[in-house]
């Protein structure tokens, strides 16, 4: 703006100058061409007296500079029939007849003529002045006219000058004014525009200025609040949330979604750089052409359900939004829930087959009276497998619903291990595994029945798969802010690849082992699923063939 005020206050005073100098040599050349026309006619007229006077000697004297005209006129005496009589330039008898000449006709007619013509003899433009004599001749006085050009020509210098001068006092001024007249401007304090004390012509514009930073404060505001509002829900979800354009280029995002994906994406990038799944390029490609897409996508030990709606503007598909959800836990437990139902299936069919069989053999009566007693002590050793069967599915389904009838009481988990110990004395000395308690007192806040079971499931699991002449510690202690239970045997233990699935519901490491010494395959299920009733953690350390140490820390009371 300060170089624009300054351009047209330069161009501005440049047209002034020169429309300026125009005019003052118009004046000029009106001002000389009266002036000339004045010398001429009081020239004519003293030459005319002294012709009057003198006669035709008196041109004699020309060759005297002191009688020749001023400024070098030129003087012509012409006779009454137009003839040149005298010239002060050119020889008379050389030049043509002048009557015809338009001051030599007027001058002839009215006494004094006046004209302004080009001249040949000359080769000039010439001012001629004619004044009739008393013998009816004619005298006339002829000047060359002064030009515009010639003016100029002649104040050329001082022209220059003055033009020089007033460019400098130009430029000089006009930076300066346009300075001043931009200062103001410059000093406006655009974040209070109606304080500005400045030039009453921009209050409007201060006005609305005003007034737009207003609305635009209050529009900015909303959307940070609606920002701050987004930015909470969407970082808040644990489902993953992507936003992404026509072209797939990712707009924004949530934590959640780069966890899932553990991706770190540049801004302004295809999102299918970052996951170059089937599933995923699948569900974007489908969103984008205008289709509602779901599918399941795995990806290392974890499943993901992708959700992709596409996002409409008028009929043109302008993006899509992609949501993500970690269903590991759920495909797992549908795993788990399809593996426990033919488990269950399985170990349900083997007592009752065997049930059902020796049923039908004594139906039918063709067994031995001796052997009845040996078929009716099989069914019942199945029918309490059946039953010890059902009672753990009761135990683990009570666990899993939180439905358990009992209150929490303070247990003295020392006190329990020795009854549970207590009641295994019998079948520790069948299979001549020796028991070991160590520790002391220590109090929790639990469920006795639980708590028994689990410690009972412990114990009986360190028998089971124990050594002969091996050996079980039970130690109670309390360190920090837990108090521990280990049970730890010196049995066969459990390899690497076995250790984070002996927890799970029916399963077994050594399935023919496990035949041979009984159970359901519900004891460490039944354990695992007490302890987090309790809250506690549990452990497990173990090595083949040297043995393994189960650790459940429950909370100080």
């Amino acid at each position: 703006m300060h170089k624009k005020i300054f351009r047209s206050s330069l161009l501005t005073v440049c047209l002034v100058l020169i429309a300026t100098i125009a005019l003052i040599m118009g004046f000029l050349f009106h001002f000389f061409e009266k002036q000339i026309q004045a010398e001429l006619a009081n020239e004519a007229g003293f030459l005319a007296q002294a012709v009057e006077n003198e006669g035709i000697g008196y041109f004699d004297g020309f060759d005297d500079k002191n009688s020749r005209p001023s400024r070098n006129n030129r003087v012509t005496w012409i006779g009454k029939d137009g003839t040149v009589l005298f010239d002060s330039r050119v020889d008379a008898s050389e030049l043509d007849n002048h009557a015809d000449r338009d001051e030599i006709k007027t001058a002839m007619k009215d006494g004094k003529g006046m004209s302004t013509r080009y001249s040949k003899t000359l080769t000039e433009k010439t001012v001629n002045y004619a004044i009739r004599l008393s013998d009816g001749s004619v005298l006339r006085v002829s000047t060359e006219q002064y030009t515009v050009i010639t003016i100029l020509m002649g104040m050329l210098q001082p022209i220059l000058i003055t033009i020089s001068v007033a460019l400098i006092l130009t430029l000089a001024l006009s930076a300066r004014v346009s300075k001043a007249i931009i200062e103001p401007v410059n000093r406006l304090d655009l974040d209070v525009p109606e304080n500005n004390d400045t030039y009453e012509e921009l209050t409007p514009l201060l006005r609305k200025i005003a007034n737009q930073k207003e609305t635009i404060e209050e529009q900015l505001a909303d959307a940070r609040k609606n920002q701050k509002e987004f930015n909470l829900i969407t970082e808040n979800m644990s489902e993953g949330f992507l936003v992404i354009d026509a072209d797939a280029n990712l707009l924004t995002y949530n934590s959640a979604a780069l966890n899932l994906l553990e991706i770190t994406p540049p801004a302004d990038r295809s999102v299918l750089l970052f996951c170059r799944a089937k599933e995923f390029r699948g569900v974007i490609s489908d969103a984008l052409s205008g289709i509602r897409a779901e599918d399941i996508m795995a990806r290392d030990e974890h499943s993901y359900s992708l959700i992709a709606n596409p996002v409409f503007e008028g009929e043109t598909v302008i993006g899509a939004v992609v949501v993500i959800l970690d269903i590991t836990e759920r495909e797992k437990r549908d795993t788990l829930r399809r593996e426990f139902t033919a488990n269950v299936s399985h170990e349900l069919k083997t007592p009752l087959t065997s049930i059902s069989g020796f049923a039908e053999l004594m139906k039918a009566g063709d067994v031995p009276e001796k052997d009845v007693v040996d078929f009716s002590e099989s069914i019942y050793d199945e029918a309490q497998r059946l039953i010890t069967l059902v009672n753990d599915i009761i135990k683990i389904s009570e666990l899993d619903g939180q439905s358990i009838p009992f209150e929490s009481e303070p247990v003295d988990l020392y006190e329990l291990s020795k009854e549970v110990i207590g009641r295994l004395e019998n079948e520790a000395e069948k299979r001549q595994v020796t028991f070991h308690l160590i520790g002391d007192r220590a109090e929790i806040m639990g469920v006795y029945k639980i708590l028994e079971e689990m410690l009972y499931n412990l114990c009986d699991n360190a028998i089971k798969y124990n050594k002969e002449n091996g050996t079980v510690d039970v130690l109670v202690n309390q360190t920090g802010d837990s108090v521990n239970v280990i049970v730890r045997d010196t049995g066969m233990g459990i390899s690497p690849a076995h250790q984070g699935r002996v927890f799970e519901r029916f399963y077994r490491v050594d399935k023919s082992h496990s035949k041979k010494v009984g159970g359901t395959g519900l004891g460490l299920a039944i354990v695992k699923h007490g302890a987090m009733y309790h809250h506690a953690k549990i452990s497990l350390e173990s090595t083949v063939d040297v043995g393994t140490a189960i650790t459940i820390a429950f909370a100080k009371i």
